[in-house]
């Protein structure tokens, strides 16, 4: 079978090999994986030798929807056939994260990642697929469609007719505009283009604001009527959160999901005590979540907005397009 591995820092480091297909073991099955997803965070560890700490070569990529080629011995979850995605952090089932090593076990990092034409998976770390959607848009699900429902729904407690900001035009951002709508609440999408604003009121965006048009926090007062927003998915970081803090309204939620802008962000603490701000970091979601949202996807609807797709052995091209800010996911067809 064939598998990309990294074996240095950069896109230059990335090696197409031909491994031998392996085999269940008691509690595992054997997936054939039909697509795999991109996230930030895996162009961020490819450029910056993130892998390394981890043992090279090393596997990259977290998230992938397959069909079930072999069933361990003691495995009653699933047959043969079953059309499956991996919750993003392996071995979290539900309530608070187990950590290994001082961190949660997430695949590509430090568990090996997907990016490969057979995988092996302990049973209870997958979930059937949503059946309205495609292996392609199935597998942006695990981190980006569970990060945006722990986010909203797990945590958030989204309520009819509330405010939301979702920052930029990705994936993450996009599927949370989607599933905010669909709750009744009011979006508010920041960008960066009018091309952008156009596609993401197509969407369904209640508002767009451009961030080279003004500063994107007193927009967002403005069309709040001076109020601020109910919830904001924080995805830049760094000084970025000082904008999100001066957004919110009073009793708002901040959800700390990325970290495009640095890893170190700003907190301003007397406009967010002023505010009675919560600030929650999230890191994706347990497998409970991810079984409640393909629930969600199947009967609400939902669906993922995909840029573009990739064969197998384009993965380089396929980072290439993650670097120049596409609208919506980049996946890799296997």
């Amino acid at each position: 079978m064939k598998i990309w591995q990294v074996t240095g820092r950069g896109i230059q480091s990335l090696r197409l090999m031909e491994v031998d297909v392996p085999a269940p073991g008691p509690g595992e099955v054997l997936v054939r994986v039909n697509a795999v997803s991109l996230n930030y965070r895996d162009q961020l560890l490819i450029a910056n030798n993130g892998y390394e700490r981890f043992g090279l070569p090393f596997a990259p990529c977290s998230d992938m929807a397959g069909i079930i080629e072999t069933v361990g011995q003691g495995v009653s979850r699933f047959t043969v056939g079953d059309r499956v995605i991996n919750n993003f952090n392996g071995g979290w089932i539900d309530g608070n994260p187990p950590r290994v090593d001082g961190e949660i076990a997430s695949f590509g990092g430090p568990l090996p990642g997907v990016l490969a034409q057979y995988r092996v998976f302990p049973a209870e770390w997958l979930v059937k697929a949503p059946s309205s959607l495609s292996d392609v848009q199935a597998s942006t699900v695990p981190c980006t469609g569970l990060t945006a429902w722990t986010s909203l729904i797990e945590i958030g407690r989204l309520m009819p007719g509330q405010s939301v900001v979702v920052q930029g035009t990705g994936g993450f951002s996009l599927f949370a505009l989607t599933l905010a709508r669909r709750a009744g609440a009011e979006v508010i999408v920041t960008t960066t283009g009018d091309n952008k604003a156009e596609r993401a009121f197509a969407l369904g965006a209640t508002h767009v604001v451009n961030r080279n048009k003004g500063n994107w926090a007193e927009q967002v007062k403005a069309i709040t009527e001076g109020r601020g927003a109910d919830h904001i998915l924080e995805v830049a970081g760094g000084r970025n959160l000082i904008n999100s803090i001066a957004a919110l309204a009073p009793g708002g939620r901040i959800s700390l999901v990325g970290v495009i802008e640095g890893s170190d962000s700003m907190l301003p603490s007397v406009p967010a005590i002023h505010s009675f701000a919560t600030i929650q970091a999230i890191y994706v979601g347990h497998r409970a979540g991810l079984e409640r949202l393909v629930r969600a996807i199947d009967i609400g609807g939902l669906s993922p907005v995909i840029d573009s797709e990739f064969d197998l052995a384009d993965l380089p091209h396929a980072l290439t397009r993650m670097q120049q800010g596409p609208f919506g996911k980049v996946v890799i067809r296997l």
